[in-house]
């Protein structure tokens, strides 16, 4: 028997046979090409086919993960379309008489050696997906069809998997992930996770574990090879307590989130889009406590309409029914860029144009989308959310735009509800002048992941600082402590959205916080729900 330590990216145990995804790399040769044209029209159809490819793998990965996770492979489709990308293509066939495949290597090694290089550790965490849409261009030159056919159900282990190759998984066939390469928070380890898969970095893989038996403890980080039988039976014992407990939180459903003192907790579901409903639903959750509306910016070839937006904003308050639903205005920026808002490439994409910073730069955008959350308002509990602020100066503008639309709405009668509206707490600033915000809204709901991210002063994209990324810092939590106490204080409710919302070590701690509302991803609801009822 060997035993292996590693990270865990998601806490559940699996035991089964184990399988080695080898990556084969393309072997491509420099060819002379007598005619230009049609080697350029080759490599047109062959990027054409990659995008086609792409497509079905995001359809897959909406039904699989919803459309937030998904919107990584819209992400490399977009690559697909970059003009100086393709120019440098087709420069390079046509100048110097090359065949596609070459061409589409030597451009693809270029770019991502750019930003491999660049001093931006999410930037630099762009040199992969790179690769990775150049190898899909030269694998549909070639004609070669990159199918992951896995025979039996095993614990998938390989050196690294790319987000389309998690995706392209059978996922009944996947009992566990083990890499060797990979970050905490890279989109693959979000995948795992969203598809509820255990899953662990780190690992030195070995190919000769091929066919193996394996345990993967998610819970402790744990990697075993060749389990003895006592080993075996020991967590044997353990899925059996795992596979009682998901019974148990089954048997939850309907149940008030209330302490063992009387004290209600509101426990509400993040989405990503309308494909998450289900999981709301399934899972119980009390409303949606963050719907990131950017789906409907990420998912378009060009910018959403007001009428768009109205009948997706009114179809799910209609679902929810007097349930709430709290809608997040546009977080584009960072890691999530359309090409038709023409926004330029950055340094340092986390703290630079994003969130509301272009909506109040770019008005006709935002008044666009607050028009439209208003009207759907009419149809259900909705409430509005802000993020990424800073200052109260952002807030009153804010709200001198939100009057402008209200009185166009009531010029053309339509009609619309007054609604609550919220700011996101997920800036240090944002946390020092909380007093001072409470003053100017009816509710804040405390984004974990950028809070940690800023408070720390540290990438959370970044595998090389996993050891230091720490959600549970005092300085995080004291921070918490801060925003709720200065909201109670002015009469506001407080909660957390951000994946440190689900972190059920701290759910005691956030209720002697005060914390009024927990919104988690759906399939958190039911285990926070139990770690609730049991707390004091």
């Amino acid at each position: 028997m060997e035993e292996y330590k590693g990270k865990s990216v998601f806490s559940k145990i699996a035991m089964g046979p184990i399988w080695y995804y080898h990556k084969r790399e393309n072997m491509v040769r420099r060819h002379h090409i007598d005619n230009v044209d049609e080697e350029i029209i080759r490599f047109e159809n062959g990027k054409n086919m990659a995008i086609s490819q792409l497509e079905k793998i995001y359809e897959k990965a909406v039904l699989e993960v919803g459309k937030e996770n998904a919107a990584v492979f819209d992400v490399h489709k977009m690559m697909l379309e970059d003009v100086d990308f393709l120019n440098s293509i087709k420069n390079m066939i046509s100048e110097q008489s090359v065949n596609a495949e070459y061409a589409v290597a030597v451009v693809g090694d270029n770019f991502a050696k750019l930003f491999a290089e660049m001093e931006d550790d999410y930037m630099r965490g762009r040199a992969v997906d790179i690769k990775d849409v150049s190898e899909r261009v030269i694998n549909a030159l070639q004609g070669i069809t990159k199918d992951i056919q896995i025979k039996d159900a095993s614990i998938i282990i390989a050196d690294d998997l790319a987000p389309s190759e998690t995706v392209q998984l059978e996922k009944d066939k996947i009992i566990a992930i083990v890499t060797k390469h990979g970050s905490l928070n890279s989109h693959t380890a979000i995948l795992a996770r969203s598809m509820n898969i255990p899953a662990l970095i780190g690992i030195d893989i070995d190919e000769a574990w091929n066919g193996k038996n394996g345990i993967v403890d998610g819970y402790l980080g744990k990697f075993v090879i060749n389990p003895t039988d006592k080993t075996i039976a020991e967590y044997e014992n353990k899925l059996a307590e795992e596979t009682n407990k998901e019974k148990l939180l089954r048997q939850l459903k309907g149940k008030e989130n209330k302490t063992k003192s009387g004290r209600k907790i509101e426990l509400f579901a993040n989405i990503g889009g309308v494909s998450d409903l289900a999981a709301v639903m399934e899972n119980d959750a009390g409303g949606i406590g963050l719907l990131r509306s950017e789906f409907l910016y990420l998912e378009a070839s060009k910018l959403p309409s007001e009428e768009e937006q109205f009948k997706v904003y009114k179809m799910i308050a209609e679902t929810m029914a007097a349930k709430k639903v709290i809608i997040r205005t546009l977080d584009i920026g960072a890691d999530k860029n359309v090409d038709y808002l023409g926004l330029e490439k950055e340094s340092n994409p986390a703290m630079g144009y994003r969130a509301i910073r272009i909506c109040l730069d770019r008005v006709d955008i935002f008044k666009s989308q607050l028009r439209a959350i208003y009207r759907a308002s009419a149809y259900g509990n909705i409430l509005v959310l802000f993020p990424m602020i800073i200052s109260i100066n952002e807030i009153l503008a804010i709200k001198r735009i939100v009057c402008e639309v209200k009185a166009e709405l009531k010029a053309t009668k339509i009609s619309y509800k007054d609604i609550p509206i919220g700011v996101m707490i997920e800036t240090p600033a944002a946390v020092w002048i909380s007093e001072e915000l409470a003053k100017e809204v009816d509710f804040f709901s405390i984004g974990t992941n950028d809070l940690t991210q800023y408070i720390l002063a540290i990438d959370r994209q970044n595998e090389k600082l996993d050891s230091f990324y720490n959600p549970r810092h005092p300085a995080v939590l004291k921070a918490i402590r801060t925003v709720v106490e200065n909201g109670h204080k002015n009469g506001i409710w407080v909660g957390i959205c951000g994946e440190l919302a689900s972190d059920l070590g701290l759910t005691q701690t956030f209720i002697d916080m005060g914390v009024d509302e927990l919104s988690v991803s759906p399939s958190f609801i039911l285990p926070v729900r139990n770690e609730i009822i049991n707390c004091d």
